[in-house]
């Protein structure tokens, strides 16, 4: 089956609230990490027999787009657009169209190792009607949590139990493989949650668990972005261009990724730093273990740690930023 032709479903509807006010001007899925935005890191994990993926796309969707037609991924895309949003259940089915079968369909937001190349044969293996990529974490609340027999197979799914009654620590890492015929349990055109109302009846159908043994973060905080692109940074892929590491006037200390037209005079780089394109840096400054976006203006001796900095930012001479989100907020929100 080497020359099937497969189709994958991107979920990027998210109105990515928990890195505002980065977000209120970016979609979190154009977050630079390690040079490149998450959702290109995603687009990545698809393998090559995966003609097309589709983005189910709300909030900013024009942005995303008109990032994908700048920058074009090797994997050909196609946006479509929710008039409301739609909850995970029913973006997955407003995207739908022309899906092969099985597909992928990956959350917008995911960081990870996986061979999908691996996780497909898995899924072949087993018969499966769906398989879903597993992380073991130490605290499953926030997710959907599997629990599996013998045979890999998921007798029971609990999204988002607390702490104390998760009845594993194996949770959904937002990786799926479904057949087609999945479609059919979503009604079209109403909002729903896939884990919550439609998991659960396609249970006895036979879903497997495909547990992670590679790296994975869930790149929806400000700690997972920045978690994110240090597991990026560490895991480098052998497909891909090295990112640009040299910034003429700095002290750089790998591993970094330089956006183009950057300017430095005497500033330290690094480690773990993401700059976005025509970055200035004054005399003095030092930036570790941040993502700085396309001209942000940092002045002399301001020093930046474990922070994001939204795009056209201007951080005033000697300020001290750590574990910070810095962007824009509309008027009117407070």
């Amino acid at each position: 089956m080497s020359d099937e032709r497969l189709r994958a479903i991107v979920l990027v509807g998210g109105l990515g609230t928990r890195l505002r006010p980065i977000t209120y001007t970016v979609p979190k899925q154009l977050i630079p990490l390690a040079g490149q935005p998450v959702l290109y890191h995603v687009l990545d994990l698809l393998p090559r027999n995966v003609e097309e993926a589709t983005l189910a796309c709300g909030y900013k969707a024009e942005a995303i787009e008109a990032y994908l037609t700048a920058h074009p991924h090797r994997v050909k895309t196609r946006v479509v657009r929710e008039s409301q949003p739609l909850g995970t259940g029913g973006a997955m089915r407003n995207a739908a169209s022309g899906a092969s079968d099985p597909f992928f369909l990956l959350n917008g937001d995911v960081i990870s190792g996986i061979d999908l190349t691996q996780m497909l044969a898995f899924h072949r293996e087993k018969g499966a009607f769906g398989t879903m990529s597993l992380a073991e974490v130490e605290d499953p609340q926030p997710f959907g949590v599997a629990v599996l027999d013998g045979e890999e197979r998921i007798t029971r799914f609990v999204e988002k139990p607390p702490r104390a009654e998760a009845p594993s620590r194996w949770i959904n890492a937002g990786v799926t493989i479904w057949s087609r015929e999945v479609l059919e349990q979503i009604p079209d055109r109403v909002p729903l949650s896939f884990e919550s109302e439609v998991m659960g009846s396609v249970l006895s159908k036979g879903i497997y668990g495909f547990c992670l043994r590679s790296f994975w973060e869930d790149a929806g905080t400000p700690a997972g972005i920045l978690h994110a692109q240090r597991l990026l940074f560490d895991h480098p892929r052998k497909d891909r261009l090295a990112a640009r590491s040299q910034l003429e006037g700095a002290q750089v200390l790998p591993p970094v990724a330089i956006g183009r037209g950057c300017h430095a005079d005497g500033a330290v780089v690094g480690r773990y730093v993401t700059l976005g394109q025509e970055v200035r840096l004054g005399q003095g400054a030092r930036v570790e273990d941040s993502i700085l976006m396309d001209g942000v203006e940092v002045g002399p001796g301001a020093r930046i740690q474990g922070s994001i900095v939204g795009p056209g930012q201007s951080i005033p001479s000697g300020t001290v930023l750590e574990g910070r989100c810095v962007g824009s907020t509309p008027e009117g929100v407070s």
